[in-house]
């Protein structure tokens, strides 16, 4: 069978959950949303149950698939509904909907509810994308104070900067928070991965963990809080053809990369379709035996070439990791210009493999 290959590791998944409750003492959601970032969310769901607050997800989708595993904790719908049809499968699932723009509170007025709903009511603090805006805030939460359609209320919103502390975006995020939140009794949500890390006091009853739960810091710079996840993902294959190539001599598509000495040449099983960036440039880290070496060449559909030049006991069957122990996937994801949430959410027909 193909070498390639994900090792995900819940143990190392409940420590990153328990480091966000430790930081915070608050309630967490457990961010499950886009299959757990690739992870597997049925799984990491399931690793977590025992101690999980809550999850929260992108979609009623996700959220009914935890339903019909067993899951019996709060589960917020990060975005809500997109249409009202789905607020009877709401109600029937006990599902905590955020609501954050009016077609939302439309919707509402109009619906028969079965029960009233534990509705998260988004602020838009100055990230602009979802949320209400300063000045109707209060006004919409009164509505749905006085509605008789709700159960609880929590106001949420969302840090656009939080993992560049310097800029003082952050800060002025949460004094709009404040402001536009004062005399609104109930529980409060602020603070993402980043938040949790860095910014502590800005946290609210709850917080909303979710790329530090699979052990990658939302950091482009070392942090102390960061530095204590343990990767869950480690992507594996191996080396599956060697090559002696003279100096001088192209590798690979559109010869990117020319040999400046006589080289050996190793070929992974691993390539775009599996999820690795195809943009990845010459010098991209991998692990081969555990030894650190380079990306030689562009990465094509289901392979990328190496210099094995330099470890002259490594060939043909050696073992190659492409992120996790030993690597950290951020630094995988600057070298290709993006971030590991990316390289997690785009894995793609490589086999997960799960150990406790």
């Amino acid at each position: 069978m193909r070498p390639a290959h994900a090792l995900i590791d819940l143990s190392a998944l409940r420590h990153n959950y328990r480091l966000a409750k430790s930081l915070t003492g608050c309630r967490a959601l457990a961010v499950i949303k886009a299959n757990a970032y690739g992870h597997g969310a049925l799984q990491c769901a399931a690793a977590l149950n025992d101690e999980a607050d809550g999850f929260a997800v992108s979609s009623i989708e996700e959220a009914l698939d935890l339903r019909e595993a067993g899951h019996q904790q709060p589960i917020v719908l990060l975005e809500g509904w997109f249409e009202a049809a789905e607020l009877e499968l709401i109600c029937r699932h006990e599902l905590w909907p955020v609501v954050h723009h009016h077609g939302q509170l439309v919707d509402l007025r109009e619906a028969n509810l079965s029960r009233p709903l534990h509705i998260w009511l988004k602020l838009d603090s100055g990230m602009h994308r979802t949320g209400f805006s300063v000045a109707e805030y209060p006004q919409v939460w009164r509505e749905l104070q006085g509605s008789g359609k709700v159960a609880s209320l929590t106001k949420i919103t969302h840090l656009a900067r939080a993992d560049e502390p310097a800029t003082g975006r952050t800060e002025q995020q949460l004094e709009t928070f404040t402001q536009a939140t004062a005399g609104l009794e109930g529980p409060a949500s602020l603070s993402n991965s980043a938040g949790v890390l860095a910014w502590p006091g800005a946290y609210g009853e709850w917080v909303r963990p979710g790329i530090m739960l699979y052990g990658s810091s939302p950091f482009g710079f070392a942090q102390e809080q960061a530095a204590q996840l343990r990767p869950v993902m480690q992507l594996d294959s191996r080396v599956i053809a060697v090559h002696q190539v003279a100096a001088g001599e192209p590798i690979g598509y559109g010869s990117r990369f020319v040999t400046s000495r006589p080289s050996r040449i190793g070929v992974v099983a691993m390539g775009y379709a599996d999820g690795y960036p195809r943009h990845a440039p010459d010098g991209t880290p991998v692990l081969v035996d555990g030894q650190r070496i380079c990306i030689s060449g562009r990465v094509s559909m289901d392979m990328l070439t190496i210099d094995l030049t330099d470890l002259p006991n490594s060939g043909l069957g050696s073992y190659v990791r492409l992120w996790g122990d030993g690597l950290d996937a951020g630094e995988v994801a600057s070298r290709a210009g993006t971030i590991s949430y990316q390289l997690f959410c785009n894995l793609n027909r490589v086999p997960r493999r799960y150990q406790n």
